[in-house]
């Protein structure tokens, strides 16, 4: 019975110690997952709470239209003001006249016939409309031309200032797009590495909250083992206290082991011999220790465990 005594107090002892340390261990797993947790559910709230305010791109655009101007001022009639060239005409006329004055003169002091006057101031009128028709005709052409150069400048500054101003209006659409579009890709940019950041942290939180049930689970099976292997350990105390000491069953201890069924538990059932004939000589039927619930096993002071069958639905016994 000292053996028993001696093999209940070591496993009394032992699940103590273990679910002892297991239990502080798995506590401070626990609190150091809480901790991590309380630090990064900050962390969460503070990038949240920092994200940068959604933008409108376009709320800089101005309207354009300003730039186009009307042009139809900047245009005239270079014919408007033609006139007839008169001047040159006249400037001839006189000079024959002046010329048929002299020659006048002249046939008055040689004593010559009318007729002769007459047909010199009928040559002189036609001189004068001739020169006169030719003059006109040469500033007239010349009027038309200077005109004409006019229009085509007029039209060509025209056509210039048209072309600046279209390429005015197409660049400030341009410039107002690109800042659109700029400021939208910075937004984008900014946006996905935050979201990174808070999703990154967010999965870390998981992490530590996940880590933080697992310690406590922990923790409890550390205690619930401690409790179940000293519940275990006192009930093959009092089994051994009332005639019935635990059965070696540890495999080590047997040979030529069969598997011959299951019991309606669900425990195996073997035949086998024991190696050392001290434990039994023969062939017996039973369990084996590593394969039945703890409170059930006792281990004894050479090492070797032992089973208490009366928590058992299997009975050890001798079959041969």
């Amino acid at each position: 019975m000292s053996m028993v005594v001696a093999g209940m107090l070591g496993s009394v002892g032992t699940s103590i110690i273990g679910g002892l340390i297991g239990g502080g261990q798995a506590k401070k797993r626990q609190r150091a997952a809480a901790a991590e947790k309380d630090r990064l559910g900050a962390e969460l709230i503070s990038l949240e709470n920092s994200r940068q305010a959604i933008i409108n791109p376009y709320e800089t655009t101005k309207d354009m239209s300003s730039l186009a101007k009307d042009l139809s001022g900047t245009l005239s009639n270079p014919y408007a003001n033609l006139g007839v060239a008169t001047n040159a005409a006249k400037f001839e006329a006189e000079q024959i006249d002046v010329s048929l004055a002299n020659t006048l003169d002249t046939l008055k002091e040689t004593g010559a016939s009318a007729g002769g006057a007459t047909a010199l101031a009928t040559a002189a009128l036609k001189a004068k409309q001739g020169i006169s028709a030719s003059i006109e005709s040469q500033e007239a052409n010349n009027e038309k031309m200077k005109a004409q150069g006019e229009a085509n400048l007029q039209l060509a500054k025209m056509e210039e200032k048209q072309r600046i101003q279209n390429v005015q209006l197409s660049e400030a659409q341009r410039v107002q797009a690109a800042e659109a579009a700029g400021k939208s890709f910075m937004f984008g940019v900014r946006e996905n590495r935050e979201q990174q950041k808070m999703d990154r942290v967010a999965g870390q939180l998981q992490g530590a909250q996940a880590r933080e049930m697992q310690a406590q689970a922990d923790r409890t099976g550390a205690l619930t083992g401690m409790i179940s292997g000293i519940s275990g350990a006192l009930g093959n105390f009092v089994t051994a206290k009332a005639g019935m000491p635990p059965t070696a069953s540890d495999r080590r201890l047997k040979e030529n082991i069969v598997n011959v069924g299951k019991s309606k538990k669900g425990f195996n059932i073997y035949n086998f011999e024991y190696k050392d004939k001290k434990f039994g000589d023969g062939i017996y039927q039973g369990v084996m220790s590593n394969e039945v619930p703890k409170e059930a096993v006792i281990t004894g002071t050479d090492g070797f465990d032992r089973v208490n069958y009366s928590l058992l639905d299997v009975e050890f016994k001798k079959i041969k």
